[in-house]
């Protein structure tokens, strides 16, 4: 008996070192899309006060977030985004998207399957009442229109700018090295966000595209299309010029309203800053930033 203490100890002992293990490694994906309803998100359409879900563009129907515009006449530059409550800065986002059926009178010829989701975003509060796209990385969703390449999974720069490899990337949209997704099919995508220093994006499952040294800077689009252009406020605008050549490493995730009807579900995070220390209760060994403020301990 007293040989098989010691060994039932040192068994019990390894069981709980795995237990806790397997509990460090388990992925916490958090669903930020109820499936009923539209509850934590702020809506933000070009010319419509914060919250005005004009014609009821962004609406819930079978477990899906959609962008519809069925009570529209002609789109009228109500160009529209609608943004998760809380920020981020190191993380994973997933979802699934589908464009269906035509776009909407009255939206630009480039507009056609075309949608996208905002990372790093400013929040929606922060948005000049009249602004057509919020300073932010643009993950861009493309639909295949029956012939020829169109890559989905690009990257666009509404008053921001990056790096690939080493050199300054100035192009308002860099293409990614997709497929060529046509008709309604459901696609998955997925952004790897590492606060200011880099970022992947997925689609179903392979990364597609990587850039580095996310920045506010290279004005709003192009200096052909500056902030007037994107119908931003004289202070806003200014206020984005001060903040040239600064790192952007944190902010909020919208969905973007274009023109085109496009659905979304299964819209996912998985927080990658957190409790690093292996000693906590809520310790992650997936983790990549620290933020032991959140650790949790035994009492």
């Amino acid at each position: 008996m007293k040989n098989v203490l010691p060994l039932l100890l040192i068994y019990l002992f390894t069981l709980s070192m795995s237990f806790a293990q397997k509990a460090a490694d388990k992925e916490e994906w958090v669903s930020i899309f109820n499936g009923k309803n539209l509850d934590g998100w702020d809506i933000k359409i070009a010319g419509r006060p914060l919250n005005d879900n004009y014609q009821n563009t962004f609406r819930v129907e079978k477990g899906i977030l959609r962008v519809a515009y069925d009570q529209y006449k002609t789109f009228d530059f109500k160009y529209g985004h609608i943004y998760y409550k809380k920020p981020y800065s190191y993380y994973r986002v997933r979802f699934q998207y589908r464009f269906l059926g035509n776009q909407t009178p009255g939206g630009d010829s480039w507009n056609v399957r075309n949608s996208g989701i905002m990372l790093h975003s400013q929040s929606a509060e922060s948005l000049s009442l009249n602004q057509t796209f919020p300073v932010s990385l643009e993950m861009q969703l493309l639909g295949g229109l029956g012939k020829g390449e169109r890559h989905t999974g690009n990257l666009c720069t509404p008053g921001t700018q990056v790096f690939i490899g080493n050199s300054l990337r100035p192009e308002h949209c860099t293409d990614s090295d997709s497929k060529t997704y046509d008709g309604d099919q459901w696609v998955t995508a997925e952004a790897i966000v590492m606060g200011d220093s880099i970022v992947h994006h997925l689609i179903n499952g392979e990364t597609v595209l990587t850039y580095q040294r996310p920045q506010v800077g290279g004005g709003f689009v192009s200096k052909d299309h500056d902030w007037d252009a994107g119908r931003f406020s004289a202070n806003a605008g200014k206020h984005w010029v001060s903040q040239a050549n600064t790192p952007l490493g944190s902010g909020y995730l919208a969905l973007q309203a274009e023109s085109h009807p496009i659905d979304f579900k299964n819209i996912e995070v998985l927080e990658l800053k957190g409790c690093m220390n292996p000693k906590a209760l809520n310790y992650k060994s997936y983790y990549v930033k620290a933020d032991n403020t959140k650790c949790r301990y035994k009492k």
